[in-house]
């Protein structure tokens, strides 16, 4: 790279048009634009006839644009993912031992959690950031509980083979950052859940849960031996709640929320709807792949390739003088290059999540735009430079 005279690696002279690559809430789509917002239904009740409707149809629209089977259940819940994964957990488990699948920071809280729960037996199958467990060694006659994109590692399920097609568990996925955003096999699936704010770009504090026939199932011939708060609450007198599956939501949603929601499902209906997001995400993973597969100092944190996610891209430096330093002097370097690329409005929000491993954590769904990527890498490469001067 070059530099000025006193030293100082020069900047790049291309930058990225968008400088937000964070991992969540992740960038608006393309041309986004406040005016976009249909404002309609704001002040208004939700329980009234046209709001509920407008929420009904972000579920429908929600529903088809992720290619959900027909006869899968989706609504709106309180609490993002992480609300919609904890009610699931609270509400389905206990029936079955449960097998915990544990390589990110998340799948990690899930598992801690499970040890609330009162199960006839948990088993945690873990880790490493950048690994993923023995998925082998889960039983089909288990409950699973799973992430299917480790958000914070980087790291993905490549497929669901290893879920047996007669199994008698049912398998829970949160699957928050891999909705929209990859092919998803829902015949090996009974609970997903995801958020807005994630590979549509939409608000966040809103979760999206989804149950198979087999998950409705499990709820209506199951109680658990547990008091639910009123939020977690899925049925009644023992029958699912239907209303929260039709726009009956169990406390007061943000109608401005939905209206920006709706308008993402334009944006990616226009596009070409979930294959033409799976190709953009893609093509973002693509790019930065190419870059580090030149790079000599950077690596990506998944060490095999069939595993490494296209939303959550964490890299680790491999530079032989970076990895002499101790873990706390790796993460002051990594904040200090974040800090540059902040302040030049090169990418704002990439460092590493905070337990992950000292990194660099880029968001590549598909509200992301490749050129942007491809921008970023001379800016990363001129941070490195600099702190390799210092």
């Amino acid at each position: 790279m070059n530099e000025n005279a006193i030293g100082i690696p020069v900047m790049p002279d291309v930058r990225p048009n968008d400088a937000r690559f964070s991992s969540g809430p992740c960038k608006k789509y393309p041309g986004w634009e406040i005016n976009h917002i249909n404002t309609t239904h704001l002040g208004r009740s939700h329980r009234a006839k046209d709001a509920k409707q407008s929420i009904h149809s972000a579920i429908q629209r929600s529903h088809e644009l992720l290619g959900l089977p027909a006869d899968w259940k989706l609504g709106i819940v309180p609490g993002s993912d992480t609300g919609a994964f904890e009610m699931a957990m609270w509400s389905l488990l206990g029936a079955k031992p449960v097998d915990a699948l544990v390589w990110d920071s998340f799948s990690g809280d899930w598992a801690k959690d499970l040890a609330l729960l009162d199960l006839p037996e948990l088993n945690v199958l873990q880790a490493d950031y950048g690994d993923l467990p023995d998925l082998t060694q889960t039983n089909p006659d288990n409950d699973i509980v799973m992430v299917f994109n480790g958000t914070t590692s980087g790291v993905r399920v490549p497929h669901l083979d290893w879920i047996a097609a007669d199994r008698s568990g049912l398998v829970l996925c949160d699957a928050t950052s891999a909705a929209y955003a990859m092919p998803m096999d829902f015949d090996k699936l009974d609970v997903v859940t995801w958020s807005w704010q994630k590979v549509l770009g939409g608000e966040g504090a809103h979760g999206m849960l989804a149950l198979s026939p087999r998950a409705v199932e499990r709820l209506e011939s199951f109680t658990p031996k547990r008091p639910l708060p009123k939020i977690f609450r899925l049925t009644k007198n023992q029958a699912l709640n239907a209303g929260i599956f039709n726009g009956a939501t169990i406390n007061t949603p943000s109608m401005l929320a939905i209206a920006d929601l709706h308008a993402a499902l334009d944006w990616a209906e226009d596009l070409g709807g979930r294959k033409a997001l799976w190709q953009r995400t893609q093509a973002n993973f693509e790019c930065l792949d190419k870059w580090v597969q030149q790079c000599p100092w950077i690596d990506w944190l998944a060490g095999d390739p069939t595993t490494r996610s296209p939303t959550a891209m964490c890299l680790q430096v491999i530079d032989p003088a970076f990895q002499q330093l101790d873990k706390d002097a790796k993460q002051a370097a990594i904040k200090q290059m974040v800090g540059w690329l902040d302040a030049e409005g090169a990418a704002f929000d990439i460092a590493n999540y905070r337990d992950a491993p000292p990194g660099f954590r880029i968001w590549g769904g598909a509200t992301v735009e490749t050129r942007d990527l491809k921008a970023l890498t001379h800016w990363l490469e001129w941070a490195f430079a600099r702190f390799s001067k210092t």
